[in-house]
């Protein structure tokens, strides 16, 4: 029951960090179906190119045989080496197919997840060899989809390649006034409908079992809120301590900047809004620096700070606002705005008895 509730509240997608780590242990989505698919594909092409050479030299080594079926050694040994012969003589033929059929089982696992390398897999684990354990994986959901997949499977196949060689039948009878090699032949045809047929029937379940396993291993890794509420703790931070963090970098920064406004020459005002701590020095600096600035309660405080210090306050709202939105700390003021504050500096300096 408590497994059924914990399956009930992961309704979160697994995340890519969820995704990588599965792919680490080789927990990937598979499908054996893909596998079969190949494996079939290769015996639908191979049985197409080479059953009617392997069918005409079977029957070229075995007329003489049948010519003299009554003299034929029936012993083991005999029809040991009737046997040989047939097998040696199609080796050469089948040697290319079997070696196509491994590379198809190996494009097939490497098409679906790529190269995969863990030894997570392999290593031994008391959960595998629990009595217990194996019983609940034999009669699991997963086991009883798998069993009628197979069973579905095994009667679909059979089915259409019964519909694929069914229009052929009727020539069977024709078949006991017909030569071997006539014989052979026919029977070629009718594995080659057989393979391919089930070679087209197998496309398609091997596609919808790759659908079918990738939704299952998505659905496998979902994940509780909680669990993605604390894998984002792990990777991010916990967002109250960021949070906390950044409000005492800030509170930092601005206790920088309040120690910086007795050094201004000037306080640009809207007046109550917004607030703007200049410093100009003509012979290092090149344009006024902006010491610090602010809005609303941080205006009020640069203010109280600038009258505390003697520093002139100037009331200029279309100034203040410009130079609050357009310049960061500790930065020179853009060009544009060099003449109206030459203007307020010149007007500073001229109450001070300074010049520019």
């Amino acid at each position: 029951m408590a497994d059924d509730q914990d399956e009930d509240q992961k309704t979160e997608q697994p995340t890519q960090k969820r995704l990588d780590e599965a792919y680490k242990k080789g927990n990937v989505p598979f499908s054996r179906e893909i596998g079969n698919f190949m494996i079939m594909l290769m015996i639908a092409l191979t049985v197409s190119w080479f059953s009617a050479d392997i069918m005409r030299n079977s029957a070229k080594m075995l007329a003489p045989f049948l010519a003299s079926a009554d003299t034929m050694p029936t012993d083991a040994s005999g029809v040991g080496m009737l046997l040989g012969k047939l097998v040696f003589g199609s080796m050469g033929i089948l040697a290319g197919p079997v070696v196509g059929v491994i590379a198809a089982l190996l494009l097939a696992s490497f098409a679906q997840n790529g190269f995969v390398l863990s030894s997570e897999p392999i290593m031994p684990q008391l959960s595998r060899i629990s009595i217990l354990g194996g019983i609940k994986r034999l009669f699991s959901m997963r086991s009883v989809v798998e069993l009628v997949k197979s069973i579905l499977k095994i009667g679909v196949v059979g089915y259409v390649c019964f519909l694929a060689v069914y229009p052929e039948m009727p020539h069977l009878r024709q078949l006991s006034n017909s030569s071997v090699e006539a014989m052979l032949l026919f029977l070629a045809l009718l594995a080659k409908r057989m393979t391919i047929a089930a070679a087209l029937i197998m496309f398609f379940i091997a596609l919808f079992d790759l659908l079918y396993q990738r939704f299952q291993f998505t659905k496998s890794l979902r994940m509780t809120k909680q669990e993605v509420r604390d894998e984002y703790k792990q990777s991010e931070g916990d967002p109250v301590v960021k949070q906390r963090l950044r409000k005492l970098r800030m509170e930092r920064a601005r206790n920088r900047m309040m120690s910086n406004v007795p050094k201004a020459d000037v306080v640009i005002t809207n007046p109550t809004h917004f607030a703007v701590a200049l410093q100009y020095d003509s012979k290092a600096m090149k344009a006024p620096l902006v010491l610090a600035k602010g809005k609303d309660l941080i205006a009020l405080k640069i203010r109280e700070i600038a009258g505390e210090n003697n520093i002139p306050i100037v009331e200029n709202p279309p100034l203040a606002r410009a130079l609050f939105d357009s310049t960061d700390i500790d930065k020179e003021i853009p060009a544009k705005h060099y003449e109206a504050v030459a203007k307020v500096i010149s007007y500073v300096y001229q109450l001070k008895g300074r010049r520019v």
